[in-house]
Formats: C-alpha cells, sequence, structure tokens
C-alpha cells in the first residue's frame, strides 16, 4: 500500500523529529525539551508526516508568515519548512504529495505566495517556486583592510555598547520590524526565533550552544540602529594571535550604523580574519573597506525560493520603477499544479510608479514564461532579458522582456537573512 500523507497527531511528534534528524543527516534522537519546543512554538495543524504501517517516513510543515515585496507591502505567505524523506522511501513522490496538500491549503487560505530556503537546487522548481533572493558571504583579511587600527568609535557621534541575549530579545524585534519594511526579500520573525538566535531556547539536536557577543549601534539621538552577533576562536601561532570573528547577525537600519558595526568588529583586538555571514548580493562591506580586496567571496548562493499562488494580488503589491503594460501568459504545469491547476493563465499587468493593476486577459500576450520563472523576477533581483536568452522565457512582442525589466528591477537587490 502506498503511504499515508496527512497532518500528524501530537503523540507522533517525537517519531516526525525523529525522522526530520535522519533526514538531515542528524542523530536520530529527540528529547523533551525539544518535544515541548516545538510543540508549543508551531501551528500543530500544519505539520505533516507521511506514515508507512504506522512509521513516519516523511516530513514537511509550514507556518503563516509576512513577505515584504518592492515599495514596502506585506504579503502573507506560507512558509515551508523541514521537508525531508526517509532514505527507505525516496522517488515515491512523498514531497510531491505533502507539498500539493499544503500549497493547495495556502491556497484556500488566501496566501498570495508560499516561500521556503531550498537545501538542494533542482528539487523545488518542478513545484513552482523559483529562487527569489541570493546571499554571499564574504571573509575579510584584517590586517589588510586598510582601517585605521587605531578607531577607537564612530566617527558620525554615535556610540556601540555591548549587551547580551535578553537585549537582543528586548531591542532586536523592534530594530527588525523597521528594517524589514525597507526592504524586499526580508520575512516576519516569531519570537521563538529570537529565543534560539540568543540561547534562550535550544535544542541538543543541533549542537552544543556557544554563547556569542552582541553588540548594539545607537544613532548621535540614541536610538538603536544596528545589532551585531557574532563569535570568536581563540587560536594563537608564534604567540602571534589567528582568532577569526564570525558574523551569526549584522542588521544596520542606516549606512551610518553599518559602517560602524564592520569597524568595530574589525578593530577588536587579536580578530585577524572575519567571516560575514549571509550577507545581501550587494551588500556595502566589501566598499566599506579601504581595500575591497581583503574580502573575498566564500560563498555566493540563492537563498529564499518564491511560489506565487494568487498572481494578480501578488503583482498589484508591489512597486514599480515605471509605467507599462505588459500581457503575461504564466504556465504552471509541473509538480503538484499540474494536476491541481492552482495558478497560472494570461494577465494584463498596468503597472505604474503609483500603483498596479493586474487582470485576467485574452489578448496575444508580450512574454510567456513559467510560474517559477515569474517567481524569480518578482522581487525585481533577476532581469527578463537573461531568462529570455536563456530559454527561458519567450518574448512575443519585441522590446517585451526589456519592458519587464524597466518594470520589475530593484535598485538594491532583496535580500533575506533567514533561514528557516
Amino acid at each position: 500500500m502506498s503511504p499515508e500523507v496527512r497532518t500528524i497527531t501530537e503523540a507522533e511528534l517525537p517519531d516526525w523529529i525523529r525522522t526530520l534528524h535522519t533526514g538531515f543527516l542528524r542523530p536520530p534522537e529527540t528529547s523533551e525539551r525539544e518535544i515541548e519546543g516545538r510543540r508549543s512554538s508551531w501551528d500543530m495543524s500544519r505539520v505533516r508526516g507521511a506514515f508507512d504501517g504506522g512509521r513516519c517516513v516523511g516530513t514537511l510543515r509550514s507556518f503563516a508568515q509576512e513577505l515584504t515585496v518592492p515599495g514596502g507591502a506585506t504579503l502573507a505567505a506560507d512558509a515551508i519548512s523541514n521537508a525531508t524523506v526517509a532514505a527507505t522511501h525516496r522517488r515515491r513522490g512523498l514531497l510531491s504529495r505533502m507539498i500539493a496538500a499544503d500549497l493547495a491549503e495556502a491556497r484556500e487560505r488566501g496566501d498570495a505566495v508560499a516561500t521556503l530556503i531550498a537545501a538542494e537546487y533542482p528539487i523545488y522548481g518542478r513545484y513552482g517556486f523559483g529562487p527569489a533572493t541570493w546571499t554571499t558571504e564574504w571573509r575579510i583579511d584584517v590586517p589588510r583592510a586598510g582601517l585605521d587600527p587605531r578607531w577607537s568609535g564612530p566617527e558620525c557621534g554615535g556610540r556601540i555598547d555591548f549587551t547580551d541575549g535578553p537585549g537582543i530579545r528586548k531591542l532586536g524585534p523592534e530594530l527588525h520590524e523597521r528594517l524589514r519594511s525597507r526592504r524586499p526579500g526580508f520575512v516576519s520573525r516569531g519570537e521563538h526565533v529570537w529565543r534560539l538566535a540568543t540561547g534562550d531556547l535550544h535544542y541538543p539536536s543541533l549542537g552544543p550552544w556557544t554563547e556569542p557577543f552582541h553588540a548594539v549601534y545607537r544613532s548621535p539621538r540614541g536610538e538603536v540602529e544596528g545589532l551585531l552577533t557574532y563569535t570568536a576562536t581563540d587560536v594563537w601561532e608564534a604567540k602571534q594571535p589567528q582568532d577569526r570573528a564570525t558574523v551569526r547577525e549584522l542588521l544596520a537600519l542606516t549606512p551610518a550604523a553599518e559602517r560602524a558595526l564592520w569597524h568595530f568588529l574589525c578593530s577588536v583586538d587579536w580578530v585577524m580574519s572575519v567571516d560575514s555571514g549571509l550577507r545581501a548580493p550587494d551588500d556595502l562591506l566589501p566598499l566599506l573597506l579601504p581595500d575591497p580586496r581583503a574580502a573575498r567571496v566564500t560563498t555566493h548562493a540563492d537563498l529564499l525560493w518564491i511560489r506565487l499562488l494568487d498572481i494578480p494580488r501578488a503583482l498589484e503589491a508591489r512597486t514599480y520603477a515605471d509605467s507599462g503594460t505588459l500581457v503575461l501568459d504564466v504556465r504552471d504545469e509541473t509538480g503538484p499544479a499540474a494536476e491541481t491547476g492552482l495558478t497560472g493563465g494570461r494577465f494584463r499587468l498596468d503597472a505604474a510608479p503609483d500603483g498596479a493593476s493586474c487582470v485576467p486577459a485574452t489578448a496575444e500576450p508580450d512574454l510567456v514564461l513559467s510560474v517559477a520563472d515569474l517567481a524569480t523576477l518578482y522581487l525585481g533581483d533577476e532581469s527578463a532579458v537573461r531568462l529570455t536568452a536563456l530559454g527561458r522565457a519567450e518574448e512575443t512582442r519585441e522590446g517585451a522582456a526589456a519592458l519587464a525589466d524597466r518594470l520589475l528591477r530593484t535598485s538594491r537587490r532583496p535580500w533575506c537573512p533567514d533561514i528557516f
């Protein structure tokens, strides 16, 4: 018999967690603390499993999220996480069935998009997801960077102070809310995210907890405009320090705050190198250094993937850099959509800087593309001209792809600093 796919009961949560850990190659164990912590912070009605003979062999859950789009508006999102299938049950369509059920519920709920962080690139395009943000990590060679070694504080008149986990839990959420209203690609955070980030909530399955250093930047007016969380090694060679600082998070509302926090970290005694953590692909970091070559890229990869569930609502929610009209033929013919017809169709987008309208259309299309490729364009990071050159979009009216770029692309690239 085919394994059963359904919402789990609370009594099945321990087995589900062990299956999750097995899928991610973590020790297949759990604890009462983890079971209770996940049960209390999750919407259990959105935790799915695949069961074969009463044993959990697949996992997937989703939760409510808000996604910031160009212009600062937010969309209700179905955030998908913890997707695994046991090695004993691969290639049986279990992930497809779990995602199909989740997306159908999300569409019925009225979510405009679904989001996820793809562990592997090839998997989720077949379900209509496309990579919508990218991330870059740098390693800074501090002695080579050329920063003033006598630096003792921000030149702008602001200040940096150390704080602790409770301080971050108090100050961080408001700062994050202010920042996510300004940057497309940001997603909302629940309280449990801040608890996990500060060690107030920790599960043994995640490995040993290392208490980080926390610092906040205050503007000359005394307002908190940035925070920094990092860890550091303690390594010496031949009586010389070789310490490396690793950024867990750096959030800054202003360029002054961003500049001050990076300069602060690069000025900490004994720190010879800094790993930046996940940053925007167009981050200011390298150009903040007198010698930008002192920051070399160690990772550049996709991060947030989006699946459009309500194309008119999504396209009307964001702002546009120019005025124009496009008729889009959006194909949704892969994965669960091939059977359920989640979205797709032909739409007329009338866009302008002061607003947009998107309605079903019967006119000949200007641009033909998949729902996954439209998702890739949606936050403004990718180029329709480039997708056309790759054969992933078809331009049926000359200049349509260039017009799409003028409308959709943003001056700063979208960024999602969260993994969920």
